[in-house]
């Protein structure tokens, strides 16, 4: 009998039942490609969205990018951010683009309000409109204008499938999955930048090998360490001030962590972390119903998956329970339920 792609994957319970279900999918696989354990369809094809950035930064930095416009860490790792479009998150943006010659109106992201509820606060108190470059996705659209410039590329359809910038970043993506080009569906992002869905085995082999590049050509597998580095070393800029990447990766520094919208998450283990010479691991998972609103599934699930497989110390753990495994309180204070995880690594 074949299973369903999805299966239960976050329970709520209030009193002696089960309040609510969460169904979910997620693949763990190592940097040598093998599927160490999953749940629900590894193969299910599902959107990145936001999850894609790193992969989608790969191409500029494999070129040298980063060196040819002299970037920081933090502008390497705002290229991979769905930032909370604070005031440094802008900062580091508008940096980014000055040493890159790109006028912040060639952005062609939109705007929206601020992910940081203090700094959207702040700008209706002044009567201001967010800007694009306040947009989530602002340092990856300028990454991608950077590369064109960098190539003599022209700015204006920078978005379009058709530009060269995107056709690499394609290729890279698929050759990072072990996949062809033709297996990835290409749809559009809620920034109108291409985005891309493949199965979660792949998607979950690509960010193992953004983790461990062994085997790549030495200036993939550089450009793989930098951002991977990027990532764990300036989490604040992935993310922002108590958001769940930021977060993670503050508590757990082996971790490479990057949300997408639609209840999408992809992990990636350093080496060495499970034990001593033990592979990186890629996880990629996928909560069916898009887990909106509180997202509460997709935390506890990433926790609970670390925890399985022994990635996270005591430590660690202590420091993400909040987003793990938990009681529910009212607002009396008083103990209703709890949320839980429903699955067990299979391995």
């Amino acid at each position: 009998m074949t299973l369903p792609a999805y299966q239960p994957i976050f329970e709520a319970t209030r009193g002696p039942i089960v309040e609510s279900i969460h169904y979910g999918a997620f693949a763990v696989v190592d940097a040598r490609g093998q599927l160490l354990a999953s749940h629900g369809d590894a193969g299910l094809v599902a959107y990145l969205r936001s999850s894609s950035k790193p992969f989608q930064a790969l191409p500029f930095i494999e070129n040298g990018g980063a060196d040819f416009f002299g970037l920081d860490e933090r502008e390497v790792a705002i290229l991979c951010a769905s930032h909370s479009g604070t005031d440094e998150h802008v900062a580091v943006v508008r940096g980014m683009q000055a040493k890159m010659s790109i006028p912040e109106g060639a952005l062609q992201c939109g705007s929206h309000t601020p992910g940081d509820s203090e700094t959207a606060y702040q700008l209706r108190s002044r009567g201001e409109q967010p800007l694009p470059v306040r947009h989530m996705c602002s340092g990856k659209h300028s990454g991608m204008l950077g590369m064109a410039r960098m190539s003599n590329l022209p700015l204006g359809n920078y978005l379009s499938m058709d530009h060269p910038v995107q056709q690499e970043i394609l290729q890279t993506l698929a050759e990072m999955a072990s996949i062809s080009p033709a297996e990835i569906v290409i749809g559009t992002d809620g920034c109108s930048a291409p985005n891309f869905a493949l199965p979660l085995k792949a998607a979950a082999l690509a960010m193992a090998r953004l983790c461990q590049p062994d085997g790549l050509a030495p200036t993939r597998a550089a450009a793989c360490r930098r951002l991977a580095d990027a990532m764990r070393h300036q989490p604040g800029m992935i993310a922002g001030p108590g958001k769940f990447d930021t977060l993670l990766m503050q508590f757990a520094p082996r971790v490479v962590a990057k949300g997408g919208a639609e209840g999408y998450q992809i992990l990636g283990v350093m080496p060495d972390v499970i034990e001593p010479g033990s592979p990186a691991l890629g996880i990629a998972m996928k909560i069916s119903d898009g887990d909106a609103g509180e997202s509460r599934a997709r935390s506890l699930v990433t926790v609970e998956i670390l925890r399985q497989l022994g990635a996270l110390s005591n430590s660690e753990a202590a420091a993400l329970a909040k987003f793990g495994p938990r009681h529910i309180y009212n607002f009396a204070h008083l103990d209703v339920g709890e949320y839980r995880a429903a699955f067990t690594l299979a391995r």
